[in-house]
């Protein structure tokens, strides 16, 4: 087929958010835009952009009253004026197929434009309590997702864990679902030189001597942070020069979080106020100095779609101490330890063993450089573009 023969539209709202499916919006889209295939890629933006996108795709904004990200921080919502004006220019753009890459930012497009819509995890099904601050918010979701998965005529999703969750919890049929995936950036590599490693601890008051762990991730309660900062006060009785890092936004804005609480917890409790270093937001290239200046990753979340921080662990050559729950033991492998996330003592106790162990640690770092060699941008592309096909041709 000619480049170009379908003409795809995207929903580029997402493209801004430093969530994970923010990055896995922003990183696909360059890898399909960059692909020479049948597809012609136009990125619709609810605002016009103002950072540097990648050539050759095309630009459509929508221009609604409000960002997606300002619309939905806290307990807001998006008004149904933006939902219509958005939905308007896709209807009158002739698109051969349209995409959501995050069922969070879909919007009604009442009209029969072939549609693929990402679900990335169930989190706010299992869990609805600790992602929506209100019942309204909560009742305004089920709407959402209700919709997008009528609308849509093939679900995506980033692992076999989720679409197997889909299934399960949402009926979404098996065959109606495809699986693509994700993978870091360049930038996480391993780092060796000890000077870098050495300002990357600095930077957050971090002693150069430590044990470092790390957590990166939204600040939200079903990451189950506190639950880690439980486990810690065990870890540090033992090895008394362990240090956590905890990467993440503490600006309050977007999800319904719990900042306050673990803050608090971590003033409260003595050996975790001098032992416990919350970072705030991180750059990518900052993130990956501080990831390769650690002994492991800490990913102690009830439910992941896949579990992007530890594959940009992995490529560090770091490995993960993970929940083993949803899509972590599919994504992480044998290149790291799993715990019940419910149970402080296994989580303390997993990370005993392992900084117990040096054997154990180098073992598991050889396997993470194994392990994420599946993980491509490439490899995701080639994924989406299938599913696209089978949504023309159904």
């Amino acid at each position: 087929m000619a480049k170009g023969r379908f003409n795809v539209g995207v929903d580029a709202a997402s493209w801004y958010n430093n969530r994970g499916y923010g990055r896995f919006t922003r990183e696909l889209l360059k890898a399909l835009i960059g692909r020479d295939s049948e597809f012609h890629y136009t990125l619709v933006f609810d605002q016009a952009p103002d950072l540097e996108l990648p050539d050759g795709c095309e630009i459509v904004v929508a221009g609604t009253r409000e960002s997606i990200h300002d619309a939905t921080s806290g307990d807001a919502s998006r008004s149904l004026g933006d939902l219509w004006r958005a939905g308007r220019v896709v209807r009158e753009a002739g698109f051969d197929l349209f995409f959501f890459p995050t069922v969070y930012s879909y919007f009604p497009i009442i009209r029969r434009v072939p549609c693929v819509v990402c679900f990335h995890d169930t989190t706010p099904e299992r869990f609805p309590n600790l992602v929506f601050p209100t019942w309204k918010n909560r009742l305004l979701w089920k709407i959402k997702s209700l919709l997008a998965r009528l609308e849509a005529n093939r679900v995506m999703t980033i692992s076999g864990a989720s679409a197997t969750d889909l299934s399960d919890t949402l009926g979404i049929p098996e065959y109606k679902i495809d699986v693509v995936t994700e993978a870091p950036e360049a930038m996480f590599r391993i780092i060796n030189e000890a000077s870098i490693l050495s300002a990357a601890k600095a930077r957050y008051g971090i002693p150069e001597d430590s044990r470092l762990l790390v957590h990166v991730g939204g600040m939200n309660a079903h990451k189950n942070i506190l639950r880690l900062l439980e486990a810690m006060p065990a870890v540090i009785d033992r090895f008394p020069d362990t240090h956590l890092a905890i990467v993440g936004s503490l600006s309050r804005k977007g999800f319904w979080d719990n900042v306050s609480t673990l803050q608090a917890y971590v003033r409260d409790t003595p050996p975790l106020s001098v032992h416990v270093h919350f970072t705030d937001y991180v750059s990518d290239a900052d993130l990956a100095e501080l990831l390769n200046a650690a002994k492991a990753l800490v990913f102690p979340s009830l439910w992941e779609g896949f579990g992007l921080p530890a594959v940009e662990a992995m490529s560090c050559g770091v490995p993960v101490l993970a929940s083993d729950r949803s899509s972590l033991p599919e994504v992480v492998g044998d290149a790291g330890l799993f715990f019940n996330p419910e149970d402080t003592d296994d989580i303390a106790s997993t990370i005993r063993k392992f900084l117990g162990d040096t054997l154990l640690q180098r073992s598991l770092v050889a396997r993470a450089q194994e392990q994420i060699k599946q993980f491509t941008w490439t490899r995701a592309a080639e994924l989406a573009e299938d599913c696209f096909r089978r949504t023309i041709n159904r």
